[in-house]
């Protein structure tokens, strides 16, 4: 089962990486021209939310079924905290990817609420793209490329 759910994890990224990179690029260049805020920019924002909390659910199943789990008792917080590798799996990563949801969450709820189009975009770049600097950051290219 854990194998099943990584895979699903890891190829799912593939998509959460593309849908924001569109809703980042999008909302910053209509930002930048001053173009009218319109249902396809609002389709794409959603479904940037979508993806990204579709990706947290999966990851926290991975996590909880993870064989790595057990190094917390093995361990302990202290020997986790010592190996790069364990730090990464099991605390930066999960953390980092919890706040970056959260970002996306923010800046898809306070974007709603404008009432006019730059506003509307600058609030999803400004979110959207802390939240995607924040994801590539904590993603472990080494074992996902490699």
């Amino acid at each position: 089962m854990y194998g099943v759910i990584q895979v699903l994890h890891s190829y799912w990224a593939f998509i959460v990486l593309l849908v924001l990179l569109a809703a980042v690029v999008n909302a910053i260049s209509k930002s930048a021209t001053g173009k009218e805020y319109s249902p396809k920019d609002f389709r794409i924002s959603l479904f940037g939310l979508i993806v990204t909390h579709i990706q947290l659910l999966i990851g926290l199943v991975l996590y909880f079924v993870s064989p790595r789990l057990a190094l917390f008792s093995e361990l302990g917080m202290g020997g986790v905290m010592k190996d790069a590798v364990n730090r990464l799996y099991l605390v930066e990563h999960p953390f980092v990817n919890i706040i970056v949801v959260a970002l996306i969450t923010i800046g898809y709820s306070k974007h709603k609420k404008k009432l006019t189009s730059a506003p509307k975009l600058k609030t999803i770049a400004v979110f959207y793209t802390i939240a995607f600097v924040l994801l590539l950051t904590r993603i472990p290219w080494s074992a996902w490329l490699g």
